[in-house]
């Protein structure tokens, strides 16, 4: 097999009609070009230069190999062209697996300007609850992930925070702890409530909060829907915790300084997997944009 540098040296010596004028286009010393062209020779099985006092000349070897290597050479700066080029391209297919409330609430401006900037990249959306699309990247079915970042670190998945989303205490209106002022989270806990599933990112946040102090929330129902949360809320099942975008009139804010905890939304992707353009596009769009800081 002929090895590429061997075959550009050959044409610089052509060229140069010297081993060290070579080298020196080359950077490499004048023993190295002798090295390469040794071995080329060797692998051909041919003289390809006659080296007569200070003078080197092609052999007729070299003289019917030369015109083959240039255009071997050309093909080969052909190739690095168009990879560039394709490189440059942000086009095929994107998958990208979001959460239900992220999808909702902060990607739809994205996902518009995306397609107008890079209109021959094919976006697929599965919108799926934060863990699910935690393991569609982990398993290689989906490229990006955006969703509720894990607060567990994995050595496959890298995590790229891009928005806070603080989340807040709320009750109905009629609700017994409407009107409470400085409320502790002791008596938080003697209230019923409704929160995420407990496998989800949000659930943990919470759960971690009250277990600081010894306490576990007093669950009444799950759901991971957090519009059906907000719902919930409001016809006085209980207390819950939920981002600010979902916060309307028809709630009270419970101000509780041991309940301020917050949910870090982001961009992940498999660490083994090479990233396409169309991601690195897509990620360079959420880190640019003046509104997620």
């Amino acid at each position: 097999m002929i090895d590429i540098a061997e075959l550009l040296t050959f044409i610089k010596v052509a060229e140069t009609s010297s081993f060290s004028e070579a080298g020196a286009q080359l950077f490499v010393t004048q023993p190295a070009v002798s090295k390469r062209i040794a071995a080329l020779e060797s692998n051909l099985g041919v003289t390809l230069f006659d080296r007569i006092g200070r003078q080197v000349q092609l052999t007729e070897a070299g003289i019917r190999l030369l015109p083959k290597a240039i255009k071997m050479a050309e093909d080969l700066q052909d190739i690095k062209r168009s990879m560039t080029l394709q490189m440059q391209d942000v086009s095929g297919e994107l998958r990208i697996s979001t959460g239900h409330h992220i999808g909702l609430h902060r990607l739809p401006k994205f996902l518009k300007r995306f397609q107008e900037d890079f209109p021959s990249a094919q976006l697929e959306i599965e919108f799926v609850q934060s863990e699910e699309a935690y393991q569609d990247v982990l398993k290689g079915r989906a490229e990006l992930g955006i969703i509720t970042l894990s607060n567990k670190e994995n050595a496959l998945i890298e995590s790229l925070p891009i928005w806070s989303d603080p989340l807040t205490c709320v009750v109905s209106q009629d609700h017994p702890l409407a009107s409470s002022n400085n409320l502790t989270l002791i008596e938080l806990a003697k209230h019923a409530c409704v929160l995420p599933n407990k496998n989800t990112f949000t659930r943990q946040i919470a759960e971690q909060a009250f277990g600081k102090q010894g306490l576990k929330p007093k669950v009444r129902m799950n759901t991971n829907n957090l519009e059906t949360l907000a719902m919930l809320v409001g016809i006085g099942w209980g207390w819950s915790l939920l981002p600010s975008t979902l916060v309307d009139d028809k709630l009270v804010v419970l101000n509780l300084a041991d309940l301020n905890v917050e949910r870090e939304l982001g961009v992940i992707h498999h660490k083994q997997r090479t990233l396409s353009r169309a991601a690195i596009a897509f990620i360079e769009l959420l880190k640019n944009d003046s509104s997620t800081m």
